[in-house]
């Protein structure tokens, strides 16, 4: 089986661009908002990366 993978997307009527993290099953885990460039949507990629193995869990009742 294929494993999760980022996807990067541009805007069909601006030069906006946002990601959409994949999981391995094709459904969306995560989605981020509109970037103003490809490479700053790359850098949230990463930004992603990095925070998501240190993010705790916090369980709210």
């Amino acid at each position: 089986m294929a494993s999760a993978r980022y996807e990067i997307t541009k805007h069909r009527l601006k030069s906006e661009y946002k990601y959409q993290l994949i999981a391995a099953n094709n459904k969306v885990l995560a989605e981020s908002d509109w970037y103003s460039s490809k490479d700053a949507c790359r850098k949230g990629v990463d930004a992603l990366k990095k925070i998501a193995v240190e993010a705790e869990i916090k369980e709210i009742e």
